[in-house]
């Protein structure tokens, strides 16, 4: 019995500590960002209104949903336990965040495109400052991959560039838009 009572206080002890790792907490905290993320990218690649060519639309969302897998395995790699409460809590954000009024009773706004584009595009600038994180740990821990790391950072900038594209065509179309309505 004095081993199950050990065993479950070294357990407990366990979870203290890494509810305090910074790490883990980072970690956990870009899962929560890649979740809520990864909801909105394949919203915006389902619905087809964003100003960008719909297969380049379901790639960017195909690459979300390898990121965020990835960063899991790098979790599991580093002994990082996955706080299931953020992961929901995030899932629940981007659902909530479908509620928000867009000046419009029945229709889409073609300001939803440019505030949904330029929320992709934050996620994926916070998404390469994780991997620029780990980039920097690799170098000191070898269970991290550095080779893997730089292909992550690379396209992360690259999806950026295909988010700004399609944002700035986004804001164009709403400044149309806005003009003709006050011609």
């Amino acid at each position: 019995m004095a081993v199950k009572g050990s065993a479950l206080r070294d357990t407990a002890a366990s979870i203290r500590r890494s509810a305090q790792d910074p790490l883990g907490i980072y970690l956990n905290d870009h899962l929560a960002g890649a979740t809520g993320g990864l909801e909105l990218a394949r919203r915006v690649a389902r619905a087809g209104q964003v100003p960008a060519p719909q297969p380049e639309l379901r790639r960017f969302a195909e690459e979300v949903a390898e990121d965020r897998e990835m960063l899991l395995r790098i979790m599991g790699t580093l002994g990082v336990p996955v706080r299931s409460y953020k992961v929901w809590a995030a899932w629940a954000g981007e659902k909530a965040g479908r509620l928000k009024p867009n000046g419009r009773l029945t229709t889409r706004s073609p300001l939803s495109n440019l505030v949904e584009l330029e929320m992709l595009r934050l996620g994926v600038e916070g998404k390469a400052a994780g991997w620029r994180t780990l980039r920097e740990l690799a170098d000191r821990d070898a269970r991290l991959d550095a080779g893997q790391l730089d292909r992550l950072i690379s396209q992360a900038r690259r999806q950026a560039d295909f988010l700004e594209e399609a944002r700035v065509r986004a804001a164009l179309q709403v400044i149309a838009a806005a003009g003709d309505s006050h011609g």
